[in-house]
């Protein structure tokens, strides 16, 4: 099945629905064939994107790159007829974990974030998802680490014969690091979801439902974290606004 994309930016936004591309992943598992990476895009990564040549490439190399924040479904009115629906790398997470608990089980592995997360996670996931089966988790030195590093790694994640490979390390850094080792990793799906090892965790609560479906979970994670999430926020979507108002001007009079 593909999938049609629009253009923010130059970064490729998919347009397909959840279930759709729950059904593409799904399939992905069963066949064992091609590797399929999992990303989300939002107005900070994508305005980080345009000065970061490897995560640029690295979202463009994803085969899901979903809209994860209603900035980019907002701003995708202007350049586009086609509006792609809101995904997060929760939504995208907790829907194919139902589809693979409900249809028989599987193994997943958890790389990234702290171990005190990752017990947290090998504790309450088996209590929703009973037929998951967490083949592995690896908690990577929060530093720059060697080749020879990296390769025991990727050698863990191989050896454990995974379904789904979750990877939590923020962005720009999970994106590239998948980037980078793909051709290494042997696992179906890959996924960069970021934070959702911390709601999974319960270390950090997701924002309440009625937030989310308004697309404004945003205030609920500044007011979390107001230091690193505000700067962020004030300062990434007023410049990815206007960086695609004038990008869509600037090629309409081409």
């Amino acid at each position: 099945m593909t999938t049609e994309k629009i253009q923010i930016l130059g970064i490729n936004i998919d347009t397909a629905s959840l279930d759709a591309l729950i059904e593409k992943s799904n399939s992905a598992i069963k066949k064992r064939g091609k590797i399929i990476h999992f990303a989300c895009a939002n107005a900070h990564s994508v305005i980080t994107a345009q000065k970061n040549t490897e995560f640029f490439e690295a979202l463009n190399n994803a085969e899901i790159v979903s809209a994860d924040g209603s900035g980019i479904t907002f701003m995708a009115r202007v350049v586009s007829d086609e509006v792609p629906p809101r995904i997060t790398g929760h939504d995208y997470f907790h829907s194919l974990l139902t589809k693979l608990n409900n249809s028989g089980g599987g193994r997943i592995f958890f790389f990234g974030s702290t171990e005190k997360v990752l017990n947290l996670i090998r504790k309450n996931l088996p209590q929703i998802f009973p037929n998951i089966e967490i083949a592995g988790t690896l908690s990577p030195p929060f530093r720059e680490w060697s080749d020879d590093e990296n390769d025991q790694m990727v050698n863990k994640i191989n050896s454990a014969k995974a379904d789904i490979l979750w990877v939590g390390m923020t962005a720009p850094k999970q994106e590239t690091w998948v980037y980078k080792n793909r051709n290494k990793l042997n696992t179906p799906i890959i996924g960069s979801v970021g934070a959702v090892f911390d709601f999974m965790a319960g270390t950090h609560p997701k924002a309440p439902d009625w937030m989310s479906k308004l697309g404004i979970e945003w205030i609920y994670r500044i007011m979390r974290e107001p230091r690193r999430m505000g700067r962020r926020n004030l300062i990434s979507i007023p410049k990815f606004v206007i960086a695609v108002i004038y990008s869509h001007i600037f090629n309409k009079n081409k």
